[in-house]
């Protein structure tokens, strides 16, 4: 007798899951040896820089004075004050470990403003320095140089802001004094205030950060991806660059992150393989 042969489908694995596009972002910054040592480069060459300027006569504050542009770019005079570097903390001198990894394995389509409240409350014990940020702080501070932190974390959250700051070993951080905050003026996370108070009373002869906006609210003015990157390269600002303006890597997020394929690859530096069919893009 011969029985019915079954018709069932091989069993095949099912396909892997899609990997969280934050991923390849968080696998650089906090896990690549890469990033490491372009943050150790880039400490390097600040306190390489600021020990030249301390030895210097005229020491010149890369602080845009109200009324620059970055076609035109003024400094607020520095007229004897006393040395100081100001830089952003998230991921500029703190690598937030703990958030990001509660961003990439909690539960998806969570509000950000009320998790990054409690993130900036009880997590001060899940961060690092970024790499090299403790020995050059450290060292800038030998020079005599103040260290200030000017950062978009919340006012309210003052006293865990200067813990985590302390307890990561890259402090002092003191509200008002050494650390301002998002909330101690009018402008909300624009920085250009709380940078025009600290250089009122400081000569800042170098600033450090992760974002354009660490270095001037004009950044947030350009109009399209394209213009946002030939900013950059304006001759007035350019100079800057490693020699005052100082830029961490952040591959995870931020104002860096934006802008489709038409608008990160110029219309003649496009190829497309011709053996190859082409997928759709945005």
């Amino acid at each position: 007798m011969t029985g019915c042969a079954g018709t069932a489908k091989p069993a095949f694995p099912p396909d892997p899951p899609a990997a969280d596009p934050k991923l390849a972002g968080m696998q650089y910054l906090y896990g690549s040896a890469e990033a490491a040592a372009i943050s150790r480069q880039a400490w390097s060459a600040l306190t390489f820089y600021v020990g030249e300027a301390m030895q210097g006569k005229d020491r010149r504050s890369v602080v845009l004075a109200e009324g620059a542009t970055l076609d035109d770019p003024k400094f607020v005079p520095c007229a004897g004050k006393p040395a100081a570097a100001v830089f952003d903390v998230d991921e500029t001198v703190l690598l937030n470990q703990g958030f990001e990894y509660d961003d990439l394995t909690g539960a998806p389509h969570r509000d950000f403003d009320d998790r990054w409240a409690r993130w900036e409350k009880t997590g001060v014990h899940a961060v690092s320095p970024t790499p090299g940020a403790k020995e050059a702080l450290d060292a800038l501070r030998r020079m005599g140089v103040t260290v200030i932190f000017n950062t978009n974390r919340n006012a309210f959250n003052a006293g865990p802001t200067e813990q985590a700051i302390d307890d990561a070993g890259i402090g002092p951080a003191k509200h008002g004094t050494t650390l301002f905050l998002a909330g101690d003026d009018a402008d909300g996370s624009g920085k250009d205030g709380r940078r025009a108070t600290i250089a009122a009373r400081y000569c800042v002869i170098a600033m450090g950060g992760d974002q354009l906006g660490d270095f001037s609210d004009l950044f947030a003015e350009a109009s399209s991806v394209p213009a946002r990157r030939a900013e950059t390269a304006l001759p007035a600002v350019a100079g800057l660059w490693g020699r005052g303006w100082f830029v961490m890597p952040n591959p995870v997020y931020g104002s860096a992150l934006q802008g489709g394929a038409g608008d990160i690859f110029p219309a003649d530096r496009q190829w497309h393989d011709p053996a190859t069919p082409r997928k759709e893009v945005q």
